[in-house]
């Protein structure tokens, strides 16, 4: 079977899918349509904007339905009519119901960032980084009515460096996605797909991350704080409070030198702000106030001084009425 001879939607929303769905047009796919989140308001005016998955495909003339709720009655027919062969799942921001599932003859096929049955949910790269994994990667997988349990097809990995971001890791998994897509479109038209089933024993869950997982608690190591930090760049962030501010963390390091109690300045200069942890220092690189663009530690400084013993501190100073 020839490429073209397969009738194939997508599924995706954001920038991580566009590689995979470049990787299907380039592969000559025949694509009866890509499906992907109603325009969103965005930006100060929120006007309507589209998602980058439906530009690339308006871009390519290729048919756009943005169902509110796939799961409805008349969403499902409506995708039953394209009569696809094969759906491929990438970051779509909908979950698939069994009536979905159930519609192409070679199932649906998922591009889920994490190296399975590792870290399945909706944050998997995220949260490879918080818990400090050396390695991290992407599988597709047959999609069935589970969170992310169907079995594996193809598997691409690739080493997390100590100081990289979810950001980061993120735009070179979206590039692994599509070449471990890619490989498995040659074994569905080769006839030769060998799905193998996960180990349930060795899951792990990956949430959806929030503002709260950023708070920092200086008791913690600065290794872990470190992971921490870059796993949440660029988003939710790392903060922690300054005079009853918020202040995002960004671009840390660690080492073992100096003492003090958590939270404490132990230095400031222009190679970095170094702040005491429960075991070893936090080196911080960039900083940034509410309503502020991000700084390097030596433009902060030149506006916001931080003399040795101030305190970084995981509560603001003075309580804020939550009704404002």
């Amino acid at each position: 079977m020839k490429p073209e001879q397969i009738r194939t939607v997508f599924m995706g929303t954001p920038e991580f899918a566009l590689p995979t769905l470049q990787g299907l047009i380039d592969a000559g796919v025949n694509l009866v349509g890509v499906y992907t989140q109603p325009d969103r308001p965005k930006g100060r005016g929120k006007k309507l904007a589209a998602s980058p998955v439906k530009e690339l495909a308006l871009a390519h003339q290729l048919p756009v339905f943005q169902p509110e709720r796939l799961r409805k009655p008349e969403a499902v027919e409506q995708l039953r009519r394209l009569a696809p062969d094969l759906i491929v799942v990438v970051a779509y921001g909908q979950i698939l119901p069994k009536s979905v599932l159930e519609i192409p003859r070679f199932q649906c096929i998922n591009v889920h960032a994490s190296l399975l049955p590792k870290y399945r949910g909706a944050a998997p790269i995220n949260k490879a980084i918080v818990d400090g994994e050396s390695e991290t990667g992407v599988t597709t997988m047959l999609m069935d009515v589970g969170l992310d349990t169907g079995a594996m097809l193809v598997k691409r990995s690739t080493p997390i460096g100590p100081d990289e971001t979810a950001g980061e890791i993120h735009d070179r998994l979206a590039l692994l996605g599509r070449e471990a897509m890619t490989a498995t479109l040659q074994l569905i038209c080769a006839g030769q797909l060998t799905p193998q089933e996960q180990d349930a024993a060795l899951s792990s869950y990956a949430p959806m991350m929030s503002k709260e997982d950023g708070l920092i608690d200086w008791s913690r190591s600065a290794q872990q704080i470190h992971n921490q930090v870059r796993g949440l760049d660029p988003w939710p962030g790392a903060y922690s409070y300054l005079n009853g501010q918020a202040l995002k963390i960004a671009r840390t390091g660690t080492n073992e030198e100096g003492s003090g109690a958590p939270g404490e300045v132990l230095r400031a200069d222009a190679t970095g702000i170094r702040v005491a942890c429960g075991q070893g220092t936090l080196i911080i690189g960039e900083l940034q106030l509410p309503g502020k663009k991000r700084l390097t530690a030596r433009e902060f400084l030149s506006g916001y001084p931080l003399p040795v013993g101030t305190r970084l501190k995981s509560t603001p100073a003075t309580p804020i009425n939550p009704e404002g």
